[in-house]
């Protein structure tokens, strides 16, 4: 997701797809454990992607 994207949403929109994010997390944490994991990018992109979301949310909450 595009970080415009991101930012046109509602903040219930973001904790939703923090949540779907975070299970997939947890998700590949577990392939990787049990070694399982071939697309070991996916994990750093999902990270990312909750960190953008997390900055997206408080910028929101010191705005209202």
């Amino acid at each position: 997701m595009n970080t415009k994207e991101m930012r046109a949403k509602s903040p219930e929109d973001l904790n939703k797809e923090l949540l779907e994010l975070r299970k997939a997390q947890f998700s590949l944490r577990m392939q990787v454990a049990t070694q399982q994991l071939t697309k070991t990018t996916e994990l750093g992109r999902v990270k990312r992607e909750i960190a953008q979301i997390k900055t997206i949310l408080t910028e929101k909450a010191r705005a209202a």
